[in-house]
């Protein structure tokens, strides 16, 4: 991982990297000679992306076709935000972390380069842990159809079995793996309709995860 500071670029005695905005406003715009200079010195891999709030939404999707990838680099924004020709001429996309603003760009870039590394093979101690998190792809098992959608990660459990009289549900504990398969399957879809229904491509159910959460009293 490179990092490379914009003021490092600049030609004034202040080392300014930002200016105030055409047609008034409040707050501070990075300048675009500025980015344009350091990126151009840089040569950073590509796509090269700029963190903004208005930005394309940031998930694992996302996060999984920058990890098949030979690399990427990330503009971090701050102050008021950037000159859009930054965007429009530098950059080759613009991505967002989330529905919310930060003060800058630079917590957000920590969040993409750990949800990207971790999608390397060799970065986690299991590469298939990887596979059975929120945000994967459900299992065919569920409904036999691998593009079903995505759905949030099943309750977990580990010892002590029982904590001050909570139980670890008896179906972990029961060796039958193929029951404790189905379990997870019905728990990460009952979490998704609750909690995440836009994750699930159709509204309705199909009758075979009808019956799955049905089996388990969901």
């Amino acid at each position: 991982m490179r990092l490379h500071d914009p003021r490092d670029s600049t030609k004034d005695r202040h080392r300014s990297v930002d200016d105030s905005p055409f047609g008034g406003g409040a707050g501070m715009l990075m300048r675009p000679d500025v980015l344009f200079d350091a990126v151009e010195k840089a040569e950073p891999m590509r796509p090269l992306l700029l963190l903004t709030a208005s930005g394309s939404r940031f998930d694992q999707g996302m996060a999984r076709e920058l990890a098949s990838g030979d690399g990427f680099s990330l503009i971090c924004g701050r102050f008021e935000g950037v000159d859009q020709r930054v965007a429009d001429h530098l950059c080759d996309g613009e991505i967002s972390v989330g529905d919310y603003v930060l003060a800058g760009g630079e917590s957000a870039a920590l969040i993409v380069i750990e949800a990207v590394a971790r999608l390397v093979p060799g970065v986690m101690g299991n590469h298939e842990s990887a596979k059975e998190e929120s945000f994967s792809a459900s299992s065919d098992g569920v409904t036999g159809d691998a593009q079903r959608g995505t759905v949030l990660e099943y309750p977990q459990y580990t010892r002590p079995a029982e904590f001050r009289g909570w139980s670890v549900p008896e179906v972990l504990i029961s060796g039958d793996h193929s029951r404790v398969e189905r379990w997870r399957q019905a728990q990460s879809l009952r979490l998704t309709l609750d909690r995440r229904p836009d994750l699930l491509e159709a509204a309705d159910l199909t009758p075979e995860e009808r019956v799955l959460l049905a089996e388990f009293g969901l």
